[in-house]
């Protein structure tokens, strides 16, 4: 007898397409990683643009959102989705000689869109290769998972953070710590709520783009543990990401017990330096006079962009050794 928790799998063991007639149609998202392992040569080439096909990173781009497209005609029991947006960002990691790639896909159907994602991503990383390949044969392609989905009956997930990092860094540094990026915060204006984004740009020695509070100062990103949050939910507050006007939320590392000067390094490239612990909480702070309690002032911290990126929630974040 089949394992009934395998919906491609019927009660005889045979392969099936699971029959979504009856479920509801809804919004659903996920989001795929996968890397590109090159040579410091062969990195270089893509990086100045001067491999002899083309832009290895705007043809890849294109490949990955066909490939999502066409997802339904390479895996034999995917349903064929009407897909509603696809997004392929590439990002050159120069401390590891690296592409990381991520797929994001989203749909409103009656099921998900994970396979999607991973199409696309995968077929990116192909494309990448096959830009590649005539100068050099030993190209890795790696880690390719799910890092993020949301929509339907299973809810959302979240890729949880490896307890060892990823290893390696910037400037040879290796991660001593690390957590998961669960919620990105902006707002447009100082003084208003903070919203939550699906992704955001991080520009160095300003902040993240489109965000109130970047500039050329010191406190350009603003940082909460999920954890400090969760205490604050304890007291019987309802709140959501951005509510104590952080800017990122992270779960899986204790953020205000790091010094000044500490440098995360975020997705593959981004790097973040804390510049201050905490600070005094704004006047008429809403969650303090419910409550009589607020933890951004002693478990906030805030950091500077050294290097910048694009950023996911489902990120990791890692604390750099020696930085």
């Amino acid at each position: 007898m089949a394992d009934p928790s395998l919906t491609h799998i019927d009660a005889q063991g045979h392969a099936r397409m699971v029959d979504v007639s009856a479920k509801e149609a809804t919004l659903r998202e996920a989001t795929a990683r996968v890397r590109v392992l090159l040579s410091p040569a062969t990195f270089a080439l893509v990086q100045d643009g001067a491999m002899k096909k083309g832009d290895v990173l705007s043809v890849a781009r294109i490949a990955g959102i066909q490939a999502a497209k066409r997802t339904s005609e390479l895996i034999p029991l995917c349903h064929p989705l009407p897909l509603t947006w696809v997004g392929v960002d590439l990002v050159l990691d120069e401390s590891q000689h690296a592409v990381e790639i991520s797929a994001t896909c989203r749909t409103h159907a009656e099921t998900g869109v994970e396979m999607e994602a991973l199409t696309a991503a995968s077929v990116a990383a192909l494309t990448v290769y096959d830009m590649c390949k005539a100068v050099e044969r030993g190209i890795r392609i790696s880690d390719l998972r799910v890092v993020h989905k949301k929509g339907g009956k299973s809810g959302e997930y979240r890729e949880a953070p490896h307890p060892l990092g990823r290893g390696g860094g910037v400037g040879g540094n290796e991660a001593v710590g690390s957590g998961v990026v669960t919620a990105i915060n902006l707002s447009t204006a100082k003084g208003t709520k903070k919203v939550s984004v699906d992704r955001a740009l991080l520009v160095a020695e300003h902040g993240i783009a489109g965000d109130a509070h970047a500039g050329e100062w010191h406190r350009q990103v603003s940082l909460l543990a999920e954890e400090s949050v969760d205490r604050m939910r304890g007291k019987g507050i309802e709140l959501h990401p951005g509510d104590f006007a952080e800017n990122l939320t992270i779960r899986g590392l204790d953020l205000s017990t790091l010094p000044i000067g500490t440098r995360l390094r975020v997705a593959a490239e981004i790097v973040l330096e804390v510049t201050q612990i905490g600070k005094e909480c704004h006047h008429g702070c809403e969650i303090r006079r419910i409550v009589g309690d607020c933890v951004m002032p002693r478990e906030g911290i805030f950091a500077r962009v050294l290097q910048g990126g694009t950023m996911v929630p489902g990120d990791r974040v890692e604390v750099i050794q020696g930085a």
